[in-house]
């Protein structure tokens, strides 16, 4: 089950990594007692990584007490973040 701190950290994780966002707008007119769809446009946005998100992320980490494999772990999980969301965006 997953907590609420996760789903926050997963948003935050989203948006200091950026992320794309889809939008569609459709426009109707009443023809012969219808609803007949006139037109329908879809757009794709880019929101830009947010280094905010990113510092609120690494706050509440103390990378001081960390011993190298621990920081080596984190740089990894790090790179495999920013790669797999790279991927989503292609």
């Amino acid at each position: 089950m997953v907590t609420e701190d996760e789903k926050i950290r997963a948003a935050l994780l989203k948006v200091a990594l950026g992320f794309r966002v889809e939008e569609v707008t459709e426009e109707f007119d009443a023809r012969d007692g219808e609803m007949k769809l006139v037109r329908r446009r879809e757009t794709h946005k880019d929101i830009p990584p947010d280094l905010k998100a990113a510092k609120l992320l690494m706050e509440g980490t103390d990378f001081s007490s960390l011993s190298e494999e621990q920081l080596e772990e984190e740089r990894a999980k790090l790179i495999r973040a920013l790669s797999q969301e790279q991927e989503e965006t292609v």
